[in-house]
């Protein structure tokens, strides 16, 4: 075809919606935009400008000039791209530099004049410690404890009492404030958090349960740990250190002076003056909480901005959901998944809810490597669920469904790709995956991947016997692939196989 020819083709209406947003924060402006209108917000672009806005504002009272000039042109790239990008809903949202600076509202004026169909948000603090809290809850909806949403210019916390938002507030315990303030010495900066987590009583409220922390400068201590550690998944969210390697990390993170700090593996050189700051107040807020771990997460104002305005539904079990619409994105058959779960259901009678939760995820998206090649498809798949972007799988449950989908899609046992998942499970969990792995395999070389055959298998557990029915007529038999798997299964449990037609 002439490339002119094509050129002048008409281009398809895309059928998937999308949605965008600026977080215009104290240190940082970064745009990201959604696609789709699901539980769990898809991220398809994501960019990010260090243009420290509330670099000296503490002094002066005022955004910091030189920020203003580069915001001004970042924020007119930023729209340009989100309607190039078809983004619907977009919104800026300002946060604690501009709201608290004194040429706050002449900066938004400024934005408005140059870019007038472009919304634009001053959020109270109260809102933004929400829309954090709304962000987290989205991918740990059961969280319980106290989150804290650390930026330049101001940390949100907020009481969490298994999944529902309780009380919040908004502290001027952001890295460049905070640092500003103890005018560059962490020891001060030491006595300043301190008197300010006392203000608020109800942190205490945390003992004995978990302390949710969002926030770039959270982040990067995590991947500092994860470098000091040897950590087999670099992805911060769902990151959980116990309270005494979280306030170790802290102090040695606090105590460092900067030649120190740039010897350290893994930590990021923009954060460099940030980083003691951010460990100052995550130590004390360990010592204000009682918390018995921390748990990081990538999960926050942006998110929980996607879930008050856009999102369809935001309620349910993200794990399940973000299962489902991997099935529709990758399976064959979306009336197969159900089926799996009642096939499998036998073999695991005893199992409590997480477990289950797990074992009807891996059923959802057993078929996600259909598309791929036959001769990678369970390192593909492996890989795919390991790594998957989204923000609803914690680290447990990624090691636990990769495994269990590489055995599906009959990896050998000892291949060295499965080390990765290996690492995160325990003993018992790596029994579970194995097992589920191997029923799953069993049930896809019975049914071709269609619930129809499958209807006229069942499997049952009595005494020490694995008993597998074939009905008749329907398609199906105990050829020398199913003897074999059906062997194969039977041992993983410790139990004899047998095949009734």
């Amino acid at each position: 075809m002439d490339d002119g020819v094509a050129a002048m083709l008409p281009v398809p209406p895309r059928a998937i919606a999308r949605s965008g947003v600026v977080d215009l924060g104290s240190n940082s402006v970064r745009l990201v935009i959604f696609e789709g209108r699901g539980r769990n917000p898809a991220v398809i672009f994501n960019e990010k400008a260090v243009l420290r806005l509330g670099r000296s504002l503490h002094q002066t009272g005022k955004l910091n000039e030189e920020g203003v000039e580069q915001a001004v042109t970042v924020l007119g790239r930023y729209h340009a791209l989100a309607r190039a990008m078809g983004a619907d809903p977009f919104e800026v949202l300002a946060t604690a530099a501009v709201r608290d600076a004194s040429n706050g509202p002449d900066f938004v004026a400024t934005l408005r004049t140059n870019y007038p169909d472009m919304a634009i948000r001053i959020l109270p603090g109260e809102d933004e410690a929400r829309y954090s809290a709304t962000g987290l809850l989205l991918g740990i909806p059961e969280a319980d404890g106290i989150l804290a949403d650390i930026g330049g210019g101001s940390m949100e916390v907020v009481r969490l009492a298994n999944g529902a938002i309780g009380a919040a507030r908004t502290l001027k315990l952001g890295v460049l404030r905070l640092a500003d303030r103890a005018q560059g010495d962490p020891v001060r900066a030491r006595a300043i958090a301190e008197e300010a987590l006392q203000s608020v009583p109800w942190i205490a409220e945390g003992a004995g349960r978990d302390l949710y922390l969002v926030g770039g400068a959270w982040r990067a201590l995590a991947r500092i740990h994860m470098e000091q550690t040897g950590y087999p998944l670099t992805i911060v969210h769902h990151y959980t250190l116990d309270r005494e390697e979280a306030r170790d990390l802290a102090g040695v993170i606090g105590n460092a002076n900067r030649r120190t700090l740039e010897r350290i593996p893994g930590i990021s050189r923009r954060r460099l003056d940030d980083m003691p700051f951010a460990a100052v107040v995550l130590r004390r807020l360990l010592r204000a909480s009682g918390a018995r771990r921390v748990v990081f997460s990538a999960s926050g104002l942006r998110e929980g901005w996607y879930a008050h305005k856009v999102a369809v539904a935001h309620e349910g079990d993200p794990l399940l959901a973000e299962a489902r619409e991997m099935a529709v994105t990758y399976g064959r058959s979306p009336a197969l998944p159900p089926a799996l779960i009642d096939w499998t259901a036998p073999l695991f009678a005893d199992d409590l809810q997480e477990a289950q939760r797990l074992r009807e995820a891996a059923c959802w998206i057993s078929d996600i490597g259909s598309r791929d090649h036959p001769e990678y498809r369970a390192e593909q798949s492996f890989l795919r669920v390991l790594r998957q972007p989204g923000i609803a799988l914690d680290h447990h449950a990624r090691a636990f469904l990769a495994l269990t989908l590489a055995l599906r899609y009959d990896a050998e046992p000892d291949m060295p790709f499965l080390n990765l998942a290996r690492m995160l499970l325990t003993i018992s969990s790596l029994r579970r995956a194995e097992i589920l792995g191997t029923a799953l395999r069993l049930a896809y070389t019975l049914s071709g991947g269609t619930a129809e055959l499958l209807g006229g298998t069942a499997l049952s557990r009595d005494g020490n016997r694995l008993t597998l029915r074939l009905s008749p007529g329907t398609g199906v038999f105990a050829g020398e692939a199913v003897t074999r798997r059906l062997e194969r299964l039977a041992q993983a449990l410790g139990l004899d196989a047998r095949t009734v037609n």
